[in-house]
Formats: structure tokens, sequence, C-alpha cells
């Protein structure tokens, strides 16, 4: 029983990450209406994008910490937990790489002339790689770490 509980935990999670993928790819396309939108921007429909996603990703983050909680606290497998607690600091990191990042491409874009905007483009769009790749790393731990439960 422990084993079907657990992996119907990780299957939770897989949807959970699908959703946070949704997310993002939904944001990023808001926020390039919002850049088209220049030079008059329309800022009160940007503000309740980000509002609608904060909503999203904190029930999104909510869920995984319970289902870590549960891993470690009924199902005995705080070595999982741990992965979903290193995922959600990733997953932190990520989503405040990408707000800095859509700062930098408006400031890019309102001033062309200024290169140190593109070259802070250049630099987030690097470290939001890096994020992105130790989350997949970390869900490859989690997916190897949980066969054994099968």
């Amino acid at each position: 029983m422990t084993g079907e509980a657990v992996q119907a935990l990780l299957q939770r999670l897989q949807v959970l990450q699908g959703e946070r993928v949704e997310t993002y790819r939904l944001f990023e396309e808001g926020h390039q209406a919002y850049l088209s939108s220049a030079p008059h921007y329309d800022f009160p429909r940007y503000r309740q994008l980000v509002h609608e996603v904060t909503v999203a990703f904190s029930g999104i983050s909510r869920e995984v910490l319970g289902i870590a909680g549960r891993l470690r606290d009924e199902l005995g497998r705080p070595d999982l937990a741990q992965h979903l607690a290193r995922l959600q600091e990733r997953e932190q990191e990520k989503l405040q790489l990408t707000a800095q990042l859509q700062l930098a491409r408006q400031q890019a874009q309102d001033q062309p002339e200024v290169d140190v905007h593109q070259q802070e483009v250049q630099e987030l769009k690097h470290k939001l790689i890096k994020t992105i790749e130790a989350i997949s790393e970390i869900l490859q731990d989690l997916k190897y770490d949980s066969e054994e439960v099968e």
C-alpha cells in the first residue's frame, strides 16, 4: 500500500509540474503581448497576469509542499521529500529569474542603445537555463530514487 501511495503522490507531482510549465508558457505569452504594446504599455493587464500567475504558482507550491510532508511524515520517504524541497527552491529561483528577465527585456527594448541591458538579458537567460537544468536533474533523481518503491 505504501508503494502505491508514494506512486500516486509522484504522479500528482508530475501533473503539478505540467501545470507549472503551462503557467510559465502563459506568463511568457502575456509578457510578449505586454512588450508589443510599447510605447504605451498596457500595465493594468500585465499586472493582472502577474497576479493570476502568482496565485497559480502559490497553489502549486502549497500542494507540492503537502506532498513532501506526506512523503516524509506518513510514508517514511524523507529522501523523496528532500528532492521536493530542492525542487521548490529551484522553482522559486526560476520564477525570480523569469521576472528579472522580463524586466530586463523591457529595459533592453526601451533603451536599445544601452548595451548593459542586452548583456543583462543574456546573463539572465543563461542563469535561467542553468536553473531549468537543475530542476530536470532533481526530477531525474526523484524518479530514480522512487523506482525502488515499485
